[in-house]
């Protein structure tokens, strides 16, 4: 069993796997850009360097017995070399590679019949057909390092389209299809080492300019949308022989069909929850499954959850004390605040987690969303 665990990132992911590494007897080294980040506070070990210096994470590897990852945007052929000499990463570089490029991570997909929208590579150089060919409004994504919506565009019409990809270079761009969905779901799971999955409760995520600003955990799903959420995630461990937690985003349409938004190989913003009502939080789950140990169980304790992103609403330096203090005193309110020391407009600041108790379901859970967002942002 690994006991030393590297972590390739500081930031509040990394942060919030501190509970869990203690409860286990673990100890984290974080490789990180900052001191001021926010795992540095609770790490045993810190090796300063960028997400993608590979030489930081040989560093890193000299230090621990096995390396996870809390951010994706690494240099993978620089790792393998690492990987080649017998540095041991999880999940594993092969399970990482085809999610890290969105057409890798499409066309993977789509081989392993999971549904996606329909995708396909596009440039300036495109013609108006294969433009054209999905219809309008389209998905432009670029096809590595997007997340909380940066890198993706909704666009109307063929003249915003060609303007847009004259942004980068010709193999920036993935082009989709615009799905209209009428939810938008994530669902969180783990597989060890052994091959044993645990699945978490599906959930709905609520997006404000392609961040995600609320989760509800209440379970309204009938029993086929839960199903093909769980084999679509069993699938997709299995294909990748993952070890580690995955976060799969899910378009809920019309016709009840799931298709697969994006994956995350990581700890992931809709499972947040995890942490005040599951029985295993999804970053104890994570440090479980690289460390060798036996996963936990990922039911609820309690009738669900709600979940709201304090995100940045202006420029400052502000801790905002005044506003957490009035969270706090919310019924079976948990408050993380991730120290970081500036805010800007939809910087993630923190989260709270109301855990939802018996009779109260999706209108309860509104309810207190709403009063979570009335007390953080400005009328």
């Amino acid at each position: 069993m690994a006991k030393r665990i590297g972590v390739i990132g500081g930031g509040q992911l990394a942060w919030m796997m501190a509970p869990g590494a203690a409860q286990l007897g673990l100890e984290l080294v974080i490789q990180t850009p900052g001191q001021a980040d926010p795992a540095v506070a609770i790490a045993q070990g810190v090796v300063t360097g960028a997400i993608a210096d590979a030489s930081a994470t040989a560093t890193l590897a000299q230090q621990c017995d096995v390396i996870t990852f809390e951010n994706e945007f690494v240099d993978l052929p620089a790792l393998q070399k690492l990987a080649d000499q017998g540095v041991t990463f999880y999940p594993p570089l092969s399970a990482i590679q085809p999610i890290l490029d969105k057409y890798d991570q499409r066309s993977a997909l789509q081989s392993w019949g999971v549904p996606t929208p329909k995708f396909a590579v596009v440039s300036e150089q495109s013609d108006d057909a294969t433009l054209s060919q999905f219809g309008f409004p389209v998905v432009l994504k670029a096809r590595r390092h997007g997340y909380d919506g940066q890198g993706t565009f909704v666009l109307k019409d063929l003249a915003t389209l060609q303007e847009k990809l004259k942004d980068a270079a010709p193999d920036h761009w993935l082009l989709e299809e615009f799905v209209p969905f009428e939810q938008e779901l994530a669902i969180m799971a783990a597989r060890s080492h052994t091959g044993d999955v645990v699945i978490y409760p599906l959930v709905e995520t609520q997006q404000v300019d392609q961040v995600c600003r609320r989760v509800y955990v209440t379970q309204e799903w009938g029993r086929d949308i839960d199903t093909q959420a769980r084999a679509i995630a069993q699938t997709i461990l299995e294909q990748l022989n993952y070890v580690g937690v995955l976060g799969i985003e899910l378009f809920l349409p019309a016709n009840g069909q799931l298709s697969v938004n994006e994956l995350a190989p990581r700890t992931h913003n809709s499972g947040h929850y995890t942490l005040d009502a599951c029985e295993t939080s999804q970053f104890e789950q994570q440090l479980r499954a690289v460390s060798g140990l036996a996963l936990g169980s990922p039911a609820l304790h309690n009738a669900g959850a709600v979940m709201v992103n304090l995100l940045g609403f202006e420029s400052s330096e502000s801790d905002y004390s005044t506003q957490r203090a009035q969270l706090a005193e919310i019924p079976h309110a948990h408050v993380y605040w991730y120290g970081k020391t500036q805010s800007r407009r939809g910087r993630k600041l923190g989260h709270v987690t109301v855990v939802l108790q018996e009779g109260q379901g999706r209108q309860e859970a509104e309810a207190i969303a709403q009063q979570i967002e009335q007390l953080w942002y400005p009328s």
